[in-house]
């Protein structure tokens, strides 16, 4: 396995779980809040707490979901090709 399979693997996963990341984001806000996420949060209508909270939660949730799906597509090529990627290993 060399680069170019690398970053399909890492960018298809990390993409596959920013959508699905969003998606699970949008629904549970809409869930615990009654109402959809705000659109812009640079938007000055949009009130501070209601700007903060979604930045807060959406940016925590999609970035941990983006690190599980890179980790784990790092694993299986380590697994199938016996070594991590390249651009994952160490320089010393």
């Amino acid at each position: 396995m060399g680069k170019l399979v690398w970053k399909v693997m890492g960018t298809g996963a990390t993409e596959f779980a920013d959508v699905a990341a969003r998606k699970l984001v949008t629904t549970a806000w809409k869930v615990a809040a009654g109402k959809r996420p705000p659109g812009h949060i640079s938007d000055p209508r949009v009130s501070w707490p209601r700007a903060i909270g979604w930045a807060a939660g959406s940016g925590a949730i999609v970035g941990v979901a983006r690190l599980l799906a890179t980790r784990k597509a790092a694993a299986y090529y380590t697994k199938s090709a016996g070594h991590p990627p390249e651009a994952l290993q160490e320089v010393s």
